[in-house]
């Protein structure tokens, strides 16, 4: 790539060149957990989400202490229909099964190596990193993330009661970095309005997907939030 080639929209934001750039990245994020990975019908109720959600969508595969052997086989699995869909499957903090399984992306914790050095091995995919501070955003921008995944903003079940960082805590990230910045922690349906108002490009959800007596209808629901306000926000 010359110097003078003009950036396509999204390499733009970040000062990288991806070579994944021309793909829009997700607006509505499915994450997972240990809890909801084990579950017997995991690998079905995946695969209906994913279905649902299409291209505007992501599964994060993430499990703390499931066996990466495991993890590997449903990574595998995932990536007939991520190819199907158009969802993509984002392996969390694990490089190694993203590779192996054409997963679209990667995101990367703070126990995970760092945004530059993982971008030196995994030069074919999209990376995200999780942020909890305006530092870290700009940080990760500067290292050559392609997103920031920012929690918790609301309240949610595993934390404490009032602990949510809030609209406020929102707003100092946007106003840290050019990242798409992704909401994640107690974030509903009818959080997406004043989210979007404020800048934020997308969400993401653990329970209030996975935890629904039906997940498909909740993803539509994240995604019908977006299309009453008009389309995608930038």
């Amino acid at each position: 790539m010359s110097d003078a080639a003009a950036p396509d929209p999204i390499d733009a934001k970040a000062p990288h060149f991806s070579p994944a750039a021309s793909l829009e990245i997700p607006r509505v994020h499915a994450v997972t957990d240990d809890t909801i990975v084990v579950r017997p019908n995991f690998l079905e109720r995946a695969r209906t989400v994913m279905r649902a959600l299409g291209p505007l969508g992501a599964v994060h595969l993430r499990a703390h202490i499931v066996p990466a052997a495991r993890l590997y086989t449903l990574a595998m699995e995932l990536a007939i229909t991520q190819r199907e869909s158009g969802c993509w499957l984002v392996m969390n903090d694990r490089i190694d099964i993203a590779l192996a399984a054409s997963a679209r992306g990667v995101q990367l914790t703070s126990r995970s190596m760092g945004v530059a050095d993982a971008r030196t091995i995994a030069s074919t995919l999209m990376l995200g990193a999780s942020v909890h501070a305006p530092e870290s955003a700009r940080a990760a921008e500067t290292d050559g993330a392609d997103w920031v995944v920012a929690g918790h903003v609301f309240d949610t079940k595993s934390h404490t009661e009032g602990n949510g960082r809030g609209m406020s805590f929102i707003q100092s990230l946007l106003a840290a970095t050019q990242l798409p910045v992704i909401a994640i922690g107690g974030v509903k349906p009818h959080h997406v309005a004043a989210l979007r108002d404020a800048g934020v490009y997308g969400v993401a959800a653990i329970t209030g997907i996975w935890g629904a007596e039906n997940a498909e209808r909740a993803v539509t629901d994240y995604l019908s939030a977006y299309d009453t306000r008009g389309g995608p926000a930038d």
